[in-house]
């Protein structure tokens, strides 16, 4: 099918969708779910010829994120199935009043209608996407990158199978074949077909969705996360949270990638870090953080100068840009600077420095003592995610059911004109 026919094929699903009840779209994501476990050889099959494709052309980090397993496509399963536990956003009477008039007036959650998923190789997003939108009442429409072509079209095989069997109409998924720019453009500008378009991936497909749509567009994705490390940090605890969110996976969104540490505890803290994130991991044949440091921090410890574009890269890689602060307020002036608004931790055992921080930090997430790591739908609570929006409007932090749907209002009257 063209884009053009793939629009039109989603508009015409809108209403057939937003009418399923709570437990019809249920119904359809468990057969999605039991369909992914069914297909799993050919899903494997497919992201094999994915991974071979790019192979030597990618770093290691980015093929992490496009390999798929048995246990990961069974996560995608059980991501579905997450899903179908959650109360239907769709429907609630979200405020209901009675105006001068007489007139019943309420506000009633709807789905969004069509919404288009641009996104990069990372395969579990297909299931992620589609599972959220049929459970908020609203089509999807996919564009995956090239990368993950092979296997992006077999999993969206495999829910259509699963739709087709449990008696479901197998329209109100789609997936572009058209991987190009010219592709993405058209869902970019599908005015009347499309009614919200999420981008989710690097800082360039972000960029070019937000200053080219013509269609509604949510801001998401780019993270470069900060970790400050106050005075008054338990030095342990600050080291488990920075291992954790610098190198558990680096190359997803709410990974670290920039450490600010107070002057106070410098000399003390940054050998502690350089032995956690380089001397340990080469030790145990893993590999190491590179650290870029701040002048004042390379008189310290060993690493690489840091340059000034290092503190506004998101690197998704074993990197970790470093610098060395007189306190917390100069900590939140440099996220003030830096920040993609993501996901920010301090690290301290001073509650007065703990408030500062988070009434002085604008990200959608912002830690006390916590990994950056928990930015994420499925540590929320939220089943999986759509994305995780770094605007203000309508949208803020991981995207969730309720984030994609609106709302109309319903009034109810007794033969009242306006006067």
């Amino acid at each position: 099918m063209t884009t053009q026919e793939i629009l039109a094929a989603a508009k015409n699903a809108r209403p057939y969708l937003a009418t399923l009840s709570e437990e019809a779209k249920n119904r359809a994501l468990s057969a999605m779910a039991d369909a992914l476990v069914s297909d799993c050889s050919a899903i494997l099959e497919a992201n094999a010829q994915d991974m071979e494709a790019v192979k030597g052309s990618v770093s290691n980090v980015m093929l992490d994120r496009l390999m798929l397993s048995k246990e990961r496509i069974d996560g995608m399963a059980q991501g579905i199935r997450d899903v179908t536990a959650l109360p239907d956003p769709v429907g609630r009477i979200l405020t209901q009043r009675t105006t001068a008039d007489g007139l019943l007036l309420k506000k009633v959650s709807v789905p969004v209608g069509v919404i288009a998923i641009i996104y990069e190789s990372r395969p579990n997003v297909t299931s992620d996407a589609a599972a959220l939108c049929i459970k908020s009442g609203n089509v999807c429409i996919l564009r995956g990158g090239k990368e993950a072509y092979r296997s992006s079209h077999a999993i969206v095989n495999a829910m259509k199978k699963g739709l087709e069997k449990a008696g479901f109409r197998q329209d109100i998924i789609q997936i572009l074949d058209d991987t190009s720019r010219a592709g993405a453009a058209e869902l970019m500008t599908a005015s009347g077909f499309v009614d919200l378009l999420i981008p989710r991936g690097g800082a360039g497909l972000i960029k070019a969705c937000v200053e080219n749509a013509t269609v509604p567009c949510i801001e998401t994705g780019t993270g470069i996360c900060t970790v400050y490390v106050d005075s008054e940090a338990d030095q342990e605890k600050a080291l488990k949270i920075i291992e954790n969110a610098k190198t558990q996976r680096p190359s997803v969104c709410n990974a670290e990638e920039t450490c600010l540490v107070a002057r106070s505890i410098a000399k003390e803290f940054l050998p502690k870090l350089k032995k956690v994130l380089v001397d340990n991991r080469i030790a145990a044949g893993k590999v190491p953080v590179e650290l870029r440091l701040c002048p004042e921090s390379l008189a310290i410890i060993q690493g690489k100068a840091a340059e000034e574009k290092d503190f506004d890269t998101e690197f998704l890689d074993y990197i970790l840009a470093v610098k060395v602060v007189s306190g917390v307020e100069e900590a939140t002036e440099h996220i003030a600077l830096h920040s993609t608004h993501h996901s920010e931790a301090i690290i301290t055992e001073n509650q007065q420095s703990a408030d500062w921080f988070t009434s002085h930090v604008d990200s959608a997430a912002v830690y006390v003592n916590a990994s950056t790591r928990f930015t994420d739908g499925g540590q929320f609570g939220l089943g999986c995610e759509m994305g995780i929006s770094t605007q203000k409007l309508h949208a803020r932090g991981p995207m969730g059911l309720e984030e994609l749907t609106s709302y109309k209002y319903v009034i109810i009257g007794n033969g009242q004109v306006r006067k």
